[in-house]
């Protein structure tokens, strides 16, 4: 009972702060997350393009973190550009990704190459990025957790058809 009464005194309080403050409350109590555009680009025959991290040893996709302020949308495309200097066209709605123990959201991006871009010229450009190759469908190589992850969630999104995908990696089934 006491416990319930201290709770809504400090609702109260939060209710009398300004909407500022309230966001500056909300950020030190709750937990941060780190949040990534990943992006599955495919070619017309089903390739899917994948790189080799300098840092990790498993292939995974392009991708990275988004820059403050930066929509998932803009820095799917901006990390694809810095990564392995294709263009491309997203298709249809993302997925997303949630992990809650490294406190990790990744926004999946379907790709494919733009008109008039030279899918099969795909090199790295970032010291980040050994090796970058297409892999058909049946010779994909070990993949990066995250990766397998966000090819599971587009692959359910496109199954059931649904404009928005949330695969909760690690969390308790309820």
């Amino acid at each position: 009972m006491v416990v319930r009464a201290v709770h809504r005194f400090l609702l109260r309080i939060f209710q009398r702060l300004s909407v500022t403050n309230r966001r500056r409350v909300v950020r030190m109590i709750t937990p941060s997350f780190t949040v990534g555009s990943i992006c599955i680009i495919e070619r017309d025959d089903g390739a899917v393009l994948l790189v080799r991290h300098a840092y990790r040893n498993r292939w995974g996709t392009p991708g990275g973190l988004l820059k403050k302020h930066e929509e998932p949308a803009v820095a799917a495309k901006r990390e694809v550009s810095e990564e392995v200097d294709i263009r491309i066209d997203l298709v249809g709605q993302p997925a997303v990704v949630v992990d809650p123990y490294p406190r990790r959201v990744d926004v999946v991006f379907r790709a494919r190459p733009a008109e008039g871009s030279d899918a099969n010229g795909v090199r790295p450009r970032s010291a980040e990025i050994v090796e970058a190759r297409w892999f058909g469908p049946d010779e994909l190589p070990e993949l990066q957790l995250e990766t397998a992850e966000a090819l599971v969630a587009l692959a359910q999104s496109i199954v059931v058809g649904e404009e928005h995908t949330v695969l909760c990696t690690h969390c308790p089934v309820r």
